[in-house]
């Protein structure tokens, strides 16, 4: 009666997907539960019945309507009962087990994903389709379960015990359906928009607040707090008014249903009241049938009202599918081959890279990384030493030309064997809330806690981790919170070392730390950089001097190499660089 609006527009086929990837592994399950709930149907729709005929027991004198009458109630009543209660259960479970299912499948895919899409959202904004569009989501699957199907079963059965009783006052009672169902449909479509610019604009609310906790520092020092608060409370008012819209066309659906059901018992109890003062129908008929269409009206609202959930998590849905459909742009290709080291050498033929089509990164590369050779990339801040360091644990694809590791296309190459071939160190460290033991770990899954701290003793970690009261085993907390930059950096540079890759990329690794921390750091990067083909970027030109070669780099090109008694014999852009950074140049400072 009221399922053709339900699932009108794009949710119906959004849920057909939900059914086909996530639901249908549960189909014995999901039997079970419509067999508790045609039991649940088929009791409800007894109900009238038994009303009817205990009146018509009492009219006529049966005394026996007063034994078996309560005992024939409270066996329909507790089939009823559990059956509810076994269809609570199993819809829970399989609902709670789609969800984690669902939202493992979209962390999975997040994490797959390229830095390009991931750098479209902020994590906040992600982190809220964990939580806002998952609860819209898990409130549908169980409304589908609790209301469409079982209210459905319940109104179904209702309505075939009112034909039963009189099929002409029913049709008089179904008149009202198609002047309720039209509204109902309209306020659905609009749930739907609002709906969905109300996810976003809590993504976006999310964000802002993430960032103004992380940037709490910066704020306090210039003062920001004002601006911070209002900035805060522009978003929140945002999503109050998106609410209240939401909240306003959800409340229009229970007056519609209680004035249609209202203007339906109406008509019925003036026919109704007629046949029975003429003599045509019994005080138990009358009963009876005014009992199921009040019953009936509490199935009729709920599947009105389940119109809005359905298009709220329809919009929740659009967005968790787009998303998943979203294939990664760094893709292996079938014929992908493992990446076989024989020395080391990074090439770089007519590399061209762009991160929009209208912002060109680098122009133009041509560059040959000598195996065991350590190269050190500068220039100032934009000219493109970031990106061409991307590119070679392919982060990014290039744009044009070829990145060669050792003669091998790296688009040619498994990306498992090219990314097990480069460890990275830079100067965002990255330490998850773990212990010191686990983070370090991760440069080599399976290590031996031997390994783990030979490679903390060679990245001078060693000893301050011994110092902890817990040793190896202190959680370092939210992004390494605990520990110093210059402690971060060091179980940054134990992961390296535990890795062992031949080839190692160094950004920045020690632009943040203090002079005692930069003189340990530096002297553990120079002994994991024995042996290796190293790409580097400093901040400090004088860390690269000994490098074997320099590259200048400026605008997306490289301008200059060599080494660093050559560019400062040439006076070119090198030594431009340095004569800047040694004079503390305000205006053109040096930069990675």
């Amino acid at each position: 009666m009221a399922r053709r609006p339900l699932l009108r527009g794009e949710t119906l086929p959004l849920l057909g997907r939900v059914w086909r990837e996530w639901l249908r592994p549960h189909r014995g399950t999901l039997a079970v539960v419509l067999v508790l709930i045609a039991i649940i149907g088929a009791a409800t729709g007894l109900y009238p019945a038994l009303i009817k005929g205990a009146f018509d027991a009492f009219d006529h004198k049966d005394p026996s309507a007063l034994t078996y009458g309560p005992l024939i109630v409270i066996a329909i009543t507790s089939i009823r009962g559990f059956a509810l209660f076994g269809q609570t259960v199993l819809t829970n479970r399989v609902v709670t087990r789609v969800e984690a299912d669902m939202q493992a499948a979209l962390y999975g895919h997040l994490i797959d994903s390229d830095l390009a899409q991931l750098g479209r959202e902020s994590p906040a904004a992600f982190t809220q389709r964990f939580t806002t569009d998952f609860a819209f989501i898990k409130e549908a699957l169980t409304r589908i379960s609790t209301v469409l199907l079982r209210d459905l079963a319940m109104l179904i059965a209702l309505v075939v015990a009112l034909l039963w009783m009189d099929p002409v006052l029913t049709l008089v009672a179904g008149v009202v359906v198609p002047f309720v169902a039209g509204p109902i449909g309209r306020i659905g479509k609009k749930l739907r928009r609002v709906s969905t610019t109300t996810q976003e604009q809590m993504g976006l609310t999310a964000s802002l607040i993430t960032e103004s906790l992380q940037g709490a520092r910066i704020a306090k020092t210039y003062a920001l707090e004002s601006y911070l608060k209002g900035r805060a409370s522009g978003a929140f008012d945002t999503v109050r008014r998106l609410k209240m819209k939401a909240a306003n066309a959800r409340g229009r659906l229970d007056p519609l249903m209680e004035i249609g059901g209202g203007f339906a018992v109406a008509a019925v109890l003036v026919l109704v009241g007629q046949r029975v003062m003429s003599g045509d129908r019994t005080v138990g008929d009358f009963t009876g049938y005014v009992a199921a269409l009040l019953l009936a009206a509490q199935p009729a609202r709920a599947l009105g009202t389940l119109n809005a959930i359905l298009q709220e998590a329809g919009a929740a849905l659009h967005r968790y599918f787009a998303l998943m459909d979203e294939a990664p742009r760094i893709r292996e290709k079938p014929d992908a081959v493992p990446l076989v080291i024989t020395g080391g050498e990074i090439r770089f033929e007519e590399v061209r890279f762009r991160y929009r089509e209208d912002a060109p990164a680098l122009e133009g590369i041509d560059l040959t990384v000598p195996a065991g050779a350590t190269v050190a990339l500068v220039g100032r801040s934009g000219s493109g030493k970031s990106s061409l360091l991307n590119l070679v644990p392919r982060l990014y694809d290039v744009t044009g030309g070829r990145v060669l590791i050792d003669g091998a296309d790296l688009r040619d190459v498994t990306i498992p064997s090219l990314r097990a071939a480069v460890a990275v160190v830079s100067q965002d460290v990255v330490l998850f809330d773990d212990t010191i033991a686990a983070n370090i770990g991760f440069g080599r899954p399976g290590a031996t806690r031997a390994g783990i701290e030979a490679a903390a003793e060679a990245a001078a970690a060693h000893g301050f981790i011994t110092r902890l009261t817990e040793g190896y085993e202190f959680r370092v907390g939210p992004s390494g919170g605990r520990l110093s930059g210059g402690e971060r950096q060091r179980i940054s540079l134990a992961r390296a070392f535990l890795k062992d890759a031949p080839i190692l990329l160094l950004d920045e690794a020690t632009s943040a730390l203090d002079s005692e921390s930069e003189r340990l750091v530096q002297g553990a990067l120079l002994h994991l950089m024995q042996g290796r083909t190293t790409l580097v970027i400093a901040h400090r030109l004088s860390t690269v001097r000994d490098a074997d070669m320099i590259v200048v780099m400026e605008a997306g090109r490289i301008i200059e190499t060599g080494t660093h008694d050559a560019l400062m014999a040439s006076q070119g852009g090198y030594a431009r660089l340095h004569r800047m950074q040694l004079s503390g140049d305000a205006e053109e400072p040096a930069a990675p």
